[in-house]
């Protein structure tokens, strides 16, 4: 997903360092907006999915402190490094949809002269 999001941003930049006529900045525009959609959408399902990890490790977590038992730490070890992974990876979504949304408005100003 990352590799697709700078992939997509190259793209972008070197349209806008052409300086397209006004339609191509339209139909870049209509096709950035169209990949942040999608973009928004991956990301909603990727905050779900991370939430319910870091549930689930809580939960683990406290049955370990209830009830001490070698798999169950283990269960928590693996729960602990899925969350992490998943906190990384949310926080570079969230971070390339913000630059996105950048990249649209450099688009939307370029139109407008």
């Amino acid at each position: 997903m990352i590799a697709y999001m700078k992939r997509h941003e190259r793209y972008v930049l070197e349209v806008l360092g052409k300086n397209p006529p006004g339609e191509a900045l339209k139909e870049l525009l209509e096709y950035h907006d169209k990949q942040i959609t999608w973009l928004q959408h991956e990301r909603t399902v990727h905050l779900l999915t991370m939430l319910f990890v870091c549930l689930f490790t809580l939960l683990c977590l406290g049955f370990t402190l209830v009830t001490p038992s070698l798999p169950a730490m283990a269960l928590c070890a693996i729960l602990l490094i899925l969350t992490l992974a998943y906190i990384i990876h949310y926080y570079r979504l969230e971070n390339g949809v913000q630059r996105w949304y950048d990249l649209s408005n450099k688009i939307r100003q370029c139109n407008s002269l």
